[in-house]
C-alpha cells in the first residue's frame, strides 16, 4: 500500500518515497471530487449523512498532504520538492473548488435552517457557522466568470508562496564562510567553534565553516570580536533571496505578485483590500482597530526603546571604541553592555540548560499543571534526531502524542514552529489520538565529554522558544472536542493562536520552574540563585528595542495589505522604510532587504496577521497575571486554564474562552508591566 493512503494509525515515514505523493494525492482527490457530487445529489442533509463523510474525505487527503508538507519543510530534498511542487497546484485547485462548491454550500444552508440545527451540540453548530463563513470568503457566492479568476489567483499564491520559501532556503543553505585563521574566532562560543570545525571537516575543508542558519549565524554575531567576520556575515544573512547575486533565487518579484494578487483576490469578494478580508474571520474586527492598537502600543515603547539605543550607543563609544554603531554591531554590542551592566552572559547561562535537563524539566512543568504524564515512545520518524512522546492522563489513558525535531539542518527550513498531524476527532472505534509536529532549529549536540557525545546546550531564549512551541502543542493535543473542524487549534481566531504559546513563556523566568530544570553541562551543579536574579533584572534589557522591532514588522505587514498599492510609483521597500520612521530605532543599512525573507507574511499564514503577536501577548501576558497571583505552580488555575482556554479549541469565540477564565475581558496592563513598560 501507498504509506500517503494508510490511515490506520501514525504516518508511515520509514516507507515514505517521493514517487508516492502523485498517486496518493490523485487517488484522494478524485475519490473526494466523486464523493462531493455524490452529496450534493442526495437529499435533505443532516450531521450523519452530510458532514460527517464530507469531515471523513478531507480529513485523509489533508493527512496524507499534510505528510508530503512536513517532509517538504524539513527534509527537502531536489526529488520531494519537485514532487511537491507538482502537486501543490492540483490541491490548492481542490480546495478553491471546495470553497465555492454551491451544491456544497446550499447544503451547509439548508443544515443551518432546519429544525435539527438547534439539537447539535455547540462544536457542530460552530462547525456550520464557520463553514458558511467560510464558504463566503471562498468565492461561494460569485459569478462563474468571478469564480475562475478566484481559482487562478490562489493558485497562483500558492505557487508564488513555494518558490518564496524555496528561494530563501536555497539562498540560506548556499552560503559559507571559512575562517582560516584561529585569530578569528576570538570571542566565539567553544562549542559553537567545535561545530564549524566539524563543518568544515565534512566538507574535506582546512578551518571553521560558518553558515546562515541560525545556531552558527547568531553566536557569530553575538560574540565573535572579529568585526570584518560579523559585517560578511550580516550582509550576507540581510541580503538573501534578493537582487544582488544568484537572479534565480531572487524574491522582489514574487513579493509584487503576491500582494497584488491578494488585494485582487480580496476585491473579487468585495472587500477594499486584503487586510479587511484576512480579519474577517479574526478577533480583531477592522484594520483601522488594529493600527490603533499598534500605534498606541508604539508609543508607549518608543521612549524606552530611544532610551535602550542612547544607553548602547553611549556604551559602544565608551567601552567597545566604536564611534559609530553599525547593524552588524548591535548584537554584540548588546552582549558586552549585558554582561558588564548584569554580571552574566548568555554564554554562561547555556551552561545550565543541557538538553537532557531542559526537556524533562518542562515536562514536569506540564504534569504538575494538568496532571499528565509524558513518556518516550516509538514511532517512524523521518530523521534519526526526531523523538516521539505520547502523553497520558491520570488513568493512564493516552491523551496525544508529538514529535520533537530540535535540531538545524541545510535540509529544514528556518525557525521553529508547530503543526497538527492528526487532529482529536469521534471515530467509530472511540476518539481518535491527535498527534503534533514540534519543529525547531537548535544547535545539534557537538564534541564529547568522557567518550560521550555531549547532549545540545540551549541558551536561555531557546528554552522560551522550546516552551513557545510546545504551548502550540499543547493547544492541539489538550483538546477535549471531539468534532474536526473545531478541535485543538481548528476553528481558533488566527489573532488568538498565540495565546498558548506565549502563555507558557512565562514559565522560563519563574525560579520553582527553572532551577529543577538546571544541570550545569561540566559541574552538574544547579542554576545559581544569584545568576537567576541577575537573569531576571535583566530580563527587560532593551525590551524597548525589542517591542518596536515587532511593531515595525506588524505594521509594514498591516500597512503593505491595507493601504498600499503596489501598482503606485513606491516599493515595498519604500514602505517598510515609512514604517521605520515612524516606530523603529534602529535603520538597518540600504543593502538590507529584510523583506525578502519575510517568510511569516509571503510564505506562511501572516498575512495582515504579524500583529497576532502582540494582540496574543496581551491576552497571555492577562492570563498568566492569575497565575501570578495564585501560585504559578497551582494545579487548580492550571486546570481552569485546560478547560476554559486548551480544551474548548475553536468551539466557541475565543473571546468567550478568555472570559470564562479570566472573569473579565483582556487589560493591557499585565502585558505593560511584564515588558518592564509601565507607567
Amino acid at each position: 500500500m501507498n504509506p500517503l493512503l494508510d490511515f490506520s494509525g501514525l504516518p508511515r515515514f520509514e516507507a515514505f518515497k517521493p514517487e508516492y505523493v502523485t498517486p496518493a494525492v490523485d487517488e484522494l482527490l478524485a475519490a473526494n471530487r466523486a464523493l462531493i457530487e455524490q452529496l450534493a445529489a442526495d437529499g435533505a442533509p443532516t450531521w450523519e449523512n452530510f458532514v460527517a463523510p464530507l469531515e471523513d474525505a478531507n480529513e485523509k487527503l489533508h493527512r496524507a498532504w499534510g505528510q508530503v508538507g512536513h517532509l517538504n519543510a524539513v527534509m527537502n530534498s531536489p526529488e520531494l520538492r519537485e514532487a511537491y511542487n507538482a502537486n501543490l497546484p492540483k490541491v490548492t485547485q481542490y480546495y478553491t473548488e471546495l470553497g465555492q462548491h454551491q451544491g456544497l454550500f446550499e447544503k451547509f444552508k439548508q443544515l443551518k435552517t432546519a429544525p435539527g440545527f438547534a439539537r447539535l451540540n455547540r462544536a457542530q453548530r460552530a462547525i456550520i457557522e464557520h463553514e458558511l463563513r467560510d464558504f463566503r470568503l471562498g468565492g461561494a457566492e460569485l459569478p462563474a466568470d468571478k469564480k475562475a479568476r478566484f481559482l487562478a489567483i490562489r493558485e497562483k499564491l500558492s505557487a508564488l508562496s513555494s518558490r518564496f520559501s524555496d528561494n530563501l532556503l536555497d539562498a540560506t543553505n548556499a552560503f559559507a564562510h571559512c575562517v582560516e585563521n584561529e585569530t578569528g574566532l576570538a570571542g566565539i562560543p567553544a562549542d559553537v567553534v567545535q561545530t564549524a570545525r566539524e563543518a568544515a571537516q565534512q566538507d574535506g575543508k582546512p578551518g571553521w565553516k560558518f553558515t546562515l542558519h541560525a545556531p552558527s549565524y547568531v553566536p557569530v554575531m553575538q560574540y565573535a570580536g572579529d568585526r570584518a567576520l560579523r559585517e560578511l556575515m550580516y550582509r550576507a544573512y540581510s541580503t538573501r533571496a534578493a537582487e544582488f547575486d544568484h537572479p534565480e533565487w531572487d524574491n522582489t518579484q514574487l513579493i509584487t505578485e503576491i500582494v497584488a494578487l491578494r488585494r485582487e483576490l480580496a476585491q473579487l469578494l468585495g472587500f477594499a483590500n486584503f487586510a479587511e478580508y484576512s480579519l474577517e474571520p479574526k478577533m480583531a474586527k477592522s484594520p483601522q482597530q488594529v493600527l490603533q492598537f499598534l500605534n498606541e502600543l508604539a508609543a508607549k515603547a518608543k521612549p524606552c526603546a530611544e532610551r535602550d539605543l542612547a544607553e548602547l550607543k553611549a556604551f559602544a563609544r565608551e567601552q567597545l571604541k566604536l564611534a559609530d554603531l553599525e547593524a552588524w554591531d548591535i548584537a554584540y554590542a548588546s552582549e558586552k553592555l549585558r554582561i558588564a551592566r548584569y554580571a552574566f552572559s548568555e554564554q554562561e547561562v547555556k551552561q545550565y540548560f543541557p538538553e537532557t535537563s531542559v526537556l524533562p524539566g518542562m515536562f514536569r512543568l506540564i504534569e504538575t499543571l494538568y496532571g499528565l504524564t509524558i513518556q518516550p515512545d516509538n514511532a517512524p520518524k523521518w530523521h534519526p534526531d526526531v523523538r516521539f512522546f505520547s502523553i497520558f492522563d491520570p488513568g493512564n489513558k493516552i491523551v496525544g502524542q508529538f514529535y520533537l525535531d530540535p535540531y538545524a539542518r541545510p535540509s529544514k527550513r528556518g525557525g521553529a514552529w508547530m503543526d497538527d498531524a492528526i487532529s482529536r476527532r469521534r471515530i467509530a472505534n472511540g476518539i481518535q489520538t491527535p498527534v503534533a509536529y514540534l519543529n525547531c532549529n537548535f544547535a545539534a549536540p557537538a564534541g564529547q565529554v568522557d567518550g560521550e557525545k555531549r547532549p545540545a546546550l540551549f541558551t536561555h531564549d531557546e528554552v522560551i522558544t522550546l516552551f513557545h512551541e510546545f504551548g502550540h502543542g499543547l493547544h492541539h493535543l489538550l483538546t477535549r472536542i471531539d468534532e474536526l473542524g473545531v478541535s485543538g487549534i481548528n476553528g481558533v481566531e488566527w489573532d488568538a493562536v498565540e495565546l498558548p504559546s506565549q502563555f507558557m513563556e512565562n514559565f522560563c523566568w519563574e525560579w520553582e520552574v527553572l532551577e529543577p530544570m538546571s544541570l550545569h553541562a561540566e559541574s552538574g551543579n544547579r542554576l545559581p540563585k544569584a545568576l537567576f536574579d541577575k537573569m531576571l533584572a535583566a530580563k527587560n534589557f532593551q525590551s524597548g528595542m525589542q517591542t518596536v522591532r515587532q511593531l515595525e514588522f506588524a505594521l509594514f505587514d498591516m500597512h503593505l495589505h491595507y493601504d498600499f498599492d503596489v501598482r503606485s510609483e513606491r516599493s515595498v521597500l519604500e514602505l517598510l522604510d515609512d514604517v521605520r520612521r515612524q516606530v523603529a530605532v534602529i535603520f538597518p543599512p540600504a543593502f538590507s532587504r529584510f523583506t525578502h525573507s519575510f517568510s511569516h507574511v509571503f510564505a506562511g499564514g501572516y498575512a495582515a496577521g504579524y500583529y497576532s503577536y502582540k494582540w496574543a501577548e496581551v491576552l497571555s501576558a492577562d492570563v498568566y497575571s492569575m497565575f501570578e497571583e495564585r501560585g504559578v505552580l497551582d494545579s487548580a488555575n492550571g486546570g481552569r486554564f485546560r478547560d476554559e482556554i486548551l480544551a474548548v479549541g475553536g468551539s466557541r469565540p475565543a473571546l468567550e474562552s478568555f472570559v470564562a477564565f479570566r472573569g473579565r475581558e483582556p487589560k493591557i496592563d499585565a502585558l505593560l508591566r511584564h515588558s518592564g513598560m509601565s507607567p
